[in-house]
């Protein structure tokens, strides 16, 4: 495994061809804000993250997931994990060097296992930002991002061998062997979990609110507006956090949640948990039951925009 050198999710990018109707849903109803904008791209950030923003959305002819990015502490972690992926004869996009969007930093991009675009950026400028108030319910951060894989073991070793990352905690069952792994670079349960699916695609993206409360109210907003809920409320097992799941008005999966999991990190231990029991996938009991139809929906359509890596 490869020295850690991530710190956190930063950002997740996203193309479609409906662009306006994208932004409309993203900076109204779902409660983020548009910070800039320029010729078919925005960029959106949660009121309460430093980050200068936590989804981009460009205008493309299909959807997509453009990228993912994660932070480093310094450029020098950036340069040191740049030559640890040319060693590992993972593919660059870019070498190390200044990024031009929103608060600058220093970084690069590469292609993972599954051909998706990784980005990593150190020294980004910190976006002026606020606590987010009792009752208010808007995300308060981008919690954590599931990518589907073809082969979710293959995908597991690849990102623990050269990002450093750490399974948490698997759902398995009888009849379907292992389905989903949690991983993290933190002391947070997962920054990211794959999930096994039919084809490499975007499973959903989740938005921290800040509790119960404004969670529930938020999700009462979306539903109010009349967007597709898939799943939820409840409380999941793995991670301990709430969960309710939307579909974007390009059939992206995105989550809202509050308190997951922090983890001892020095004892901690992956459990394998089964999903066919109800209290795993929602100990609640208040979710909708998790059936083959719900699980489709975060499937995605595939992302044929993604470049197919050779295994490395």
């Amino acid at each position: 495994m490869s020295t850690r050198l991530l710190t956190h999710l930063r950002h997740v990018d996203l193309a479609v061809p409906d662009y306006h109707k994208q932004l409309d849903f993203y900076a109204g109803v779902w409660g983020l804000t548009k910070v800039a904008e320029d010729s078919g791209i925005s960029f959106l950030a949660a009121e309460g993250s430093p980050e200068q923003y936590v989804v981009r959305l460009r205008k493309a002819d299909e959807k997509r997931l453009d990228l993912v990015s994660y932070g480093a502490a310094s450029a020098a972690d950036v340069d040191t994990l740049a030559e640890q992926l040319l060693a590992g004869e993972v593919q660059l996009i870019s070498r190390p060097g200044k990024a031009d969007t929103p608060g600058g930093g220093y970084g690069f991009r590469f292609f993972d296992i599954d051909g998706r675009t990784i980005e990593v950026l150190a020294d980004v400028e910190t976006r002026q930002h606020r606590r987010i108030e009792e009752k208010e319910p808007i995300p308060v951060k981008l919690s954590h991002v599931v990518l589907n894989s073809p082969d979710l073991n293959r995908t597991r070793d690849w990102y623990e061998r050269h990002l450093g990352f750490a399974l948490s905690d698997t759902l398995s069952s009888p009849h379907m062997g292992e389905v989903m792994h949690f991983m993290r670079i933190s002391n947070q349960h997962h920054s990211m979990a794959i999930a096994q699916g039919p084809h490499t695609a975007l499973h959903h993206v989740s938005f921290e609110m800040r509790g119960i409360d404004e969670y529930m109210r938020g999700s009462g907003r979306v539903i109010r507006a009349g967007h597709k809920k898939i799943w939820g409320p409840g409380r999941h097992m793995a991670g301990d956090n709430t969960f309710t799941y939307f579909l974007d008005p390009h059939g992206n999966t995105v989550e809202y949640t509050t308190e997951l999991e922090c983890l001892d990190e020095d004892t901690w231990h992956p459990h394998v948990y089964d999903f066919s029991q109800p209290e795993v996938t929602d100990q609640w009991g208040t979710a909708n039951p998790m059936n083959e139809l719900v699980a489709k929906e975060s499937f995605n359509d595939p992302d044929r925009g993604v470049f197919i890596a050779p295994p490395v």
